[in-house]
């Protein structure tokens, strides 16, 4: 990536040379392009929100910044970036989404995020730390800045208005108003789940923003609420790509003995998941964790993974992170072990099952999805 402070050699994470997506767009460098330009201060508290693979911070790490993220693949990314351009460990300071923001901060620069919901939590968590004097500068591409966003900014912190596009990218600049009235935190949201779906019927969901379909259940995961395995899988079950945790709670109210796994790459979405099993008196063990899929769990340690794969990073569409997520499930499964898989009819996914484990079996379908199951023989 070139930059007003030279060239940057930036990566994703997990580094694969053979993913052709970059890990920066013409959004990051007109945000660096614009700072260098005006001559931004950026001798105060510098916070990045939204930073993808943690080009801006990279960038900007002489200053000192902070990054605040939803995902643990952006902490890696950034972490690796960092490492390789000889920046030493605490210059960048790395925070989640759940962790208390700065006091005081003098730039705040927002990556625009595909969730209009996040977005609005992040600048009704940030606001009382900005201040009449503080820069406001967000960024995307041209798609990702609507009329909606706008108003966001400009209900949340002040006055707002856009740049002219440039390489289909463009600027937001914002006018912070100490004396505006921000409206109350909707966040996170509760709801009740409907009958018909097993034991999570009528409980409740928690839902931090940022978490897919937050204000009710998609009709994916109620498909697989309707067929998940009536014999509970086993004593080790994982809830692999966990969203709200509705999924994992399911098994653990069918099944007490059930020891759940919640995992995410999402700070949201785990928080979210936490609070749903807790909201609902569940008794048993669960164990919460932020990761990378599978990683760090034990091979052969699990008896039953339940995974419903996402098919988009932030805007591209790939394959990448589900054939990521079966390959993680195979390895962590014991022999006998089952990986159950929800997805649209349309992915295939009963393609890459077979090759990976030399067996895929249709257990249910509608004219939209279909779950899988794959036995690790």
């Amino acid at each position: 990536m070139t930059t007003p402070w030279g060239e940057l050699a930036l990566t994703r994470f997990p580094e694969d040379p053979r993913d052709r997506l970059r890990a920066w767009d013409a959004s990051d460098e007109y945000l660096l392009r614009h700072l260098a330009q005006e001559g931004v201060p950026l001798s105060g508290t510098v916070v990045v929100v939204g930073d993808r693979w943690g080009a801006l911070v990279t960038a900007l790490a002489e200053h000192r910044p902070a990054q605040i993220t939803d995902s643990h693949l952006t902490q890696e990314a950034t972490r690796a970036n960092l490492a390789r351009h000889g920046v030493e460990p605490g210059a960048v300071r790395l925070l989640t989404t759940q962790d208390p923001p700065p006091d005081r901060v003098d730039v705040l620069l927002v990556r625009v995020p595909k969730s209009l919901a996040l977005l609005e939590d992040q600048l009704l968590r940030l606001a009382p730390a900005v201040h009449v004097g503080t820069v406001v500068v967000g960024t995307g591409m041209v798609k990702e800045i609507h009329t909606s966003t706008l108003r966001l900014f400009e209900r949340i912190l002040g006055p707002t208005r856009t740049s002219l596009a440039e390489k289909k990218a463009r600027l937001i600049f914002c006018t912070p108003d100490p004396a505006l009235e921000r409206p109350a935190s909707p966040w996170p949201y509760f709801y009740t789940l409907p009958d018909g779906i097993g034991a999570v019927s009528g409980r409740t969901v928690v839902n931090h923003a940022g978490v897919f379909c937050a204000d009710r259940l998609d009709i994916g995961t109620r498909f697989f609420l309707e067929h998940l395995p009536s014999g509970g899988g086993g004593p080790r079950v994982v809830d692999l790509g966990c969203g709200n945790g509705v999924v994992g709670t399911a098994v653990a109210l069918a099944d007490p003995a059930a020891e759940v796994l919640f995992v995410d790459e999402s700070f949201q979405a785990v928080a979210s998941a936490e609070a749903t099993y807790k909201a609902n008196g569940v008794p048993g063990h669960a164990e919460f964790r932020v990761g990378d899929g599978l990683a760090g769990v034990p091979s052969g340690s699990v008896d039953l993974v339940l995974n419903n794969p996402p098919f988009h990073s932030h805007q591209a569409t790939t394959d990448a992170t589900a054939w990521r997520m079966f390959t993680g499930a195979r390895r962590a499964l014991r022999p006998g072990g089952e990986l159950w898989v929800i997805g649209n009819r349309h992915l295939g996914y009963h393609v890459k099952l077979r090759k990976l484990f030399g067996n895929s079996r249709l257990v249910a379908s509608d004219p939209k999805f279909v779950v899988l199951k794959a036995v690790k023989r």
